[in-house]
């Protein structure tokens, strides 16, 4: 099992640049990196930075709405672009949301929709989208998020899509911090759906049963206020009743979520997604949480 995180950690400190990125995380013990949307798409670049750094990129991350009826022809064109690149640099997979359709949104509302109504959208986009995937042998994973217009958010659903997009190269990144704050026990599911775990997304979520108490359910609210933060990506959750965590700060038992992986012979990377607002801020902070995760995770593996 390989250890990396996502670049878009440090894309929330304005830091865009591979080689930087790369150097830090090598010379930190990190061995594998997850590239996000603002890494350009430069072969010469990836492959100096790969024998340069002596570290692994294995996967792209590229979650958008490909059933946009504006913008979701472009969306779709980069992910195809990322298919084809993850080809043409070495790594095996490629991670997307599935888009919604404008007809699954209840009055509008993005964060409001019926993700089952618009699955056989999803998979007829998806079907070129895999005829693509399968000839360079690239691995497309679902994020289980429910946020970035995405149906793949819950087991009902993922088993919905696998009978839909029948395909060995077609599975999920395992992202456990999502499952927790939709009350869904995130640790019978490594082992049921073992086989289509292609990547795990090392991210945490703490319940904060005061605000809970106090706000209910339905009070959400998340905000980036850019003018506070000064572009640097700290997050306030100042209504929210859950907030995510890097692991180790969060609700979840990483000892038998690591435990099952193992026993179900998980080989791929669990790539830290750093969206902690209590470790943002700065792009020391940043490296500090990382830091702290990776000993954290190491115990482990």
């Amino acid at each position: 099992m390989k250890l990396g995180f996502i670049t878009n950690s440090f894309a929330w400190a304005g830091e865009n640049n591979l080689d930087t990125i790369a150097e830090w995380a090598a010379a930190n013990g990190f061995t594998d990196l997850e590239a996000g949307p603002s890494i350009p798409l430069d072969e010469a670049l990836f492959e100096q930075v790969k024998a340069k750094h002596d570290i692994d990129i294995s996967t792209f991350i590229y979650c958008r709405n490909f059933l946009d009826e504006k913008e979701g022809a472009m969306h779709l064109q980069n992910l195809r672009d990322r298919i084809e690149f993850a080809a043409k640099v070495g790594a095996d997979k490629v991670i997307c949301s599935t888009g919604v359709s404008p007809r699954a949104l209840i009055e509008g509302n993005p964060v409001r929709y019926d993700p089952e109504s618009c699955i056989d959208e999803v998979a007829e986009v998806f079907k070129g989208v895999m005829e693509l995937a399968h000839k360079h042998n690239i691995k497309v994973g679902f994020e289980n998020c429910p946020f970035m217009f995405n149906i793949a958010i819950s087991p009902y659903m993922w088993e919905r899509l696998f009978e839909k997009i029948d395909s060995p190269l077609v599975g999920m990144v395992f992202d456990p911090s999502h499952l927790v704050w939709q009350m869904i026990d995130p640790l019978p599911l490594v082992r049921q759906f073992a086989h289509r775990i292609f990547h795990v997304h090392g991210k945490d979520c703490e319940i904060l049963q005061d605000m809970l108490a106090r706000m209910g359910i339905l009070h959400t609210i998340v905000s980036l206020d850019e003018a506070a933060d000064k572009g640097e990506g700290l997050k306030t959750y100042e209504h929210s009743w859950y907030r995510y965590r890097l692991p180790g700060f969060g609700d979840l038992d990483w000892t038998r979520l690591i435990s099952d992986l193992q026993i179900t012979g998980f080989d791929g990377t669990i790539s830290i997604e750093h969206e902690d607002p209590i470790w943002c801020g700065t792009l020391d902070k940043i490296k500090k949480g990382l830091l702290l995760s990776r000993d954290y995770l190491n115990q482990y593996l």
